[in-house]
């Protein structure tokens, strides 16, 4: 056998060699599956684990934006009944830090509690004002708690009528920002506090600086990836109390900060959280990419505040029978002391648009006023949040207190958060990097393909050149003399003898 046979053969059989094992590992899938399982033994809520200490102190920056509705026609709305007119202020920005303190691994490391505590900085550069100074004119939230606490009882009505009237406390409050925010001392609630045991102080988001919302029990997704980050109990229930069925009071999905890895498109994305004092679902919307990683958009329905009407799974929600709002709506007063607080999301976006045209300065936009996370389906991770919500007062008219005579029921906007985050750089060149790492082993066999086919096409040009080669050969003829000197025939002139050509020797 010649080198020529021997490099050929040794081809061939590298080639068939590669093709075989690559087509095998791309059909069989062993190294997509090693790297998946890999991913998911990683990213577990466990000590040493990818993602353990980025869960307990995220590294993006969070910040939170507050907008306020100015009212700008108390009078005519309240002595008129005209339609409330308000302009939107904000925002007021604050960093907010998130932490899990009190880690602890419990049920022999299955599960992990922590308690979430948020605390907050202002940011003047990122605001309209100072919130110090700034006034906004709004609802007055604890008059309007306390007349609704009273409802059916007139005598007690008018007593505590009679008492607002003397302390100038109306239906209508200004304050700052700063105190809408972080509490004042209101006068009715301190005359009531003189009778029966209750905070006198009122603010949006008084105790919530530097506080938690109660222990979280975690999911740590070691026993199936997908529980990665579920909430398992909080405040030690694993369900809730506050709704008229179990559908509604059930404690689904994670707290927001933590999904599961090799999301799919087709699933829905369940959240408990406690300022709504209910899970919700999220479904995907589109593809995104930020900061060059892909991400799937999930974004809440308008299902999830849908009426009991058209979401008829949404019935669990009525505080009562009578107590049911139109869709784009939650009533949130039991979990609230019964102060009729309702919340929806930034200038009543996928409500009915009824509540849009009771208050004149409302205009729900898609691109400033909807929720969604944007998450990268290979490992979960967030690469950017918004989180809208807006709290409202269901005003009415209520007996035994005069000046709510010319009310109609109102749905009156007070203020709506923007809590926003975006993965940060050092965090995404992490992200960048492990999904190269993934693309690449998983797409491992692919590349002994590719190599095979280069193999396959030097194959084919190596037998295409030997079988050029050996038909060549085979017709070309060799001309040689009978002798050194052409013969010469003295009758038929000159001629050329013809000889075989030899066979060459192996």
């Amino acid at each position: 056998m010649t080198r020529r046979s021997c490099t050929l053969y040794a081809v061939g059989v590298i080639c068939g060699t590669l093709l075989l094992v690559g087509i095998g590992l791309v059909v069989s899938q062993v190294f997509r599956t090693f790297m998946h399982n890999r991913l998911k033994k990683e990213i577990v809520l466990v000590e040493g684990s990818r993602v353990f200490e980025s869960w307990k102190s995220p590294p993006p920056p969070v910040y939170m934006e507050y907008f306020f509705f100015n009212v700008t026609n108390v009078n005519e709305f309240l002595e008129r009944g005209a339609k409330p007119v308000v302009k939107q202020i904000g925002p007021y920005t604050y960093r907010e830090y998130r932490t899990k303190d009190n880690v602890s691994m419990v049920e022999n490391g299955e599960k992990v509690s922590a308690y979430n505590t948020k605390s907050f900085v202002f940011l003047r550069e990122k605001s309209v004002g100072d919130p110090a100074v700034d006034n906004i004119t709004t609802v007055n939230i604890p008059a309007w708690a306390v007349m609704n606490e009273l409802k059916g009882s007139f005598w007690k009505a008018s007593m505590v009528s009679v008492w607002m009237n003397s302390m100038g406390s109306g239906l209508f409050t200004t304050r700052t920002v700063d105190e809408l925010l972080w509490g004042y001392d209101d006068p009715l609630l301190a005359r009531i506090a003189s009778i029966k045991p209750m905070d006198k102080v009122f603010g949006l988001m008084y105790k919530k600086n530097g506080s938690h919302s109660g222990e979280f029990v975690y999911h740590t997704g070691e026993q199936n990836y997908m529980d990665y980050g579920h909430v398992e109990t909080w405040k030690g229930q694993r369900q809730l109390d506050f709704w008229t069925s179990n559908q509604s009071n059930s404690i689904n999905g994670s707290d927001g900060s933590a999904f599961h890895p090799f999301l799919d498109k087709n699933e829905r994305i369940y959240i408990f959280t406690p300022d709504l004092c209910r899970s919700i679902y999220m479904e995907f919307e589109k593809d995104v990419e930020v900061k060059g990683i892909p991400a799937y958009r999930f974004t809440p329905p308008r299902s999830v505040l849908a009426s009991k009407e058209e979401n008829p799974a949404n019935e669990g929600f009525c505080v009562t029978p009578q107590e049911c709002l139109g869709t784009g709506l939650l009533k949130v007063s039991p979990c609230r002391k019964g102060a009729p607080v309702v919340a929806s999301f930034p200038h009543f976006y996928l409500g009915e648009e009824k509540y849009v045209a009771a208050i004149e300065g409302m205009s729900p936009k898609r691109e400033h006023h909807q929720t969604y996370l944007d998450l990268n389906p290979t490992t979960g991770v967030i690469v950017r949040a918004n989180k809208r919500a807006q709290i409202n007062i269901l005003l009415s008219k209520i007996s035994g207190f005069s000046n709510t005579r010319n009310l109609n029921d109102t749905i009156f906007p007070v203020m709506f958060i923007n809590e926003t985050v975006v993965i940060d750089d050092a965090s995404a060149a992490r992200v960048h990097k492990l999904l190269l790492i993934v693309t690449l082993v998983s797409n491992f066999p692919l590349l002994i393909v590719g190599l095979g086919a280069i193999m396959l096409a030097i194959f084919i040009i190596l037998l295409y050149r030997a079988h050029k080669q050996k038909t060549s050969n085979e017709e070309d003829t060799s001309y040689s003399a009978v002798s050194d000197k052409e013969k010469e025939d003295p009758q038929n002139g000159t001629y050329i003898g013809l000889t075989a050509k030899s066979e060459p020797q192996e």
